[in-house]
């Protein structure tokens, strides 16, 4: 089924997009695996062995198809590179998503901006993802003007350095120590005090629903967590809504999970569906609140990346 390349394979996401791969029977005739330092690895796929190799310019091997998540410079310096030599992008870092040119694609929400790619194709935030795909039929059906949301990230989202601090009593990695803590702060934070995390959000949120006048107000906030990312959402919308009829419809929402159960991110961790419930709705009826909770490295990343790559050989 042709070829493909894997930068960043041996990383959180990149194991985990081979993982999610092979559990969707999707396999290629060739695999190209590259480590943004050098390596002695190899990543045994099916009955192969595939030597992973350093990323450099004399290493670029043309593919059909090439997966990065190894980084904001990295993506920016190779992965029009890869395009060049004919493969079809599709990048899990910040470098593209705000390219005009660029698809920003949650396959649930807006499948068909893929049809306009110029070679890259952007997956979004892990955040974003995880918030919109539950926000999303409710906006068609009652159109929402605001979102308030607190995120509770896991330590995996800041990749094998988060974990990896979460184990030591003192910081190497995040500001301060994360072992038994939160940091109310995700990335650097600009002159209106909003760090890089939540304009991720806001940002990426209006393009993927194609609505600039959408208001989003994040606090992101990582967590002592392991694995999943979980959101306190509320919403305001235009028009009232019945509690009933919003069960109803996250109920019936591909790839969602809306359950009377307390969720917590253990609950969910390895599922590719996103898990909704603490629904309730204030007296005026144009106020929901919600608790959502997704595998941030699954849905809000890999999976959503091979459900892109998934379309595209489908297409």
């Amino acid at each position: 089924m042709g070829t493909i390349s894997i930068i960043g394979a041996t990383g959180l996401v990149g194991r985990k997009i081979i993982q999610v791969l092979k559990e969707r029977n999707i396999y290629f005739d060739d695999y190209f695996l590259y480590s943004s330092g050098r390596t002695d690895e190899s990543i045994k796929i099916k009955d192969k062995i595939f030597k992973v190799m350093e990323l450099k310019e004399k290493n670029i091997v043309g593919s059909d198809y090439a997966f990065f998540s190894a980084g904001d410079d990295i993506s920016l310096k190779f992965a029009p590179l890869f395009r060049d030599k004919g493969s079809i992008v599709i990048d899990n870092s910040n470098a593209f998503r705000m390219d005009k040119d660029v698809p920003l694609v949650v396959p649930e929400i807006n499948i068909d901006e893929i049809k306009n790619h110029n070679g890259i194709i952007s997956n979004p935030n892990c955040s974003t993802i995880i918030m919109l795909l539950p926000l999303y039929p409710i906006h068609r059906r009652y159109r929402i003007k605001k979102i308030f949301v607190s995120t509770y990230q896991s330590v995996s989202g800041a990749g094998r350095e988060g974990i990896e601090d979460i184990r030591k009593s003192k910081p190497h990695f995040f500001p301060k120590s994360i072992r038994f803590n939160l940091i109310p702060q995700i990335g650097e934070l600009n002159n209106d005090g909003f760090s890089k995390e939540e304009m991720k959000m806001i940002n990426e949120t209006r393009k993927i629903l194609n609505d600039t006048n959408i208001c989003v107000f994040p606090t992101c906030v990582r967590v002592s967590v392991y694995y999943c990312h979980s959101e306190a959402i509320t919403i305001e919308t235009e028009k009232e809504m019945e509690l009933n009829e919003v069960k109803n419809i996250l109920l019936n929402a591909k790839n969602v999970v809306y359950t009377n159960e307390l969720l917590t991110p253990k609950d969910v961790q390895d599922k590719d569906e996103v898990f909704v419930s603490r629904l309730r709705i204030y007296r005026d009826k144009r106020f929901l609140s919600l608790w959502v909770v997704g595998d941030n490295l699954r849905k809000g990343a890999a999976t959503n990346a091979v459900q892109i790559l998934e379309y595209l050989i489908n297409d």
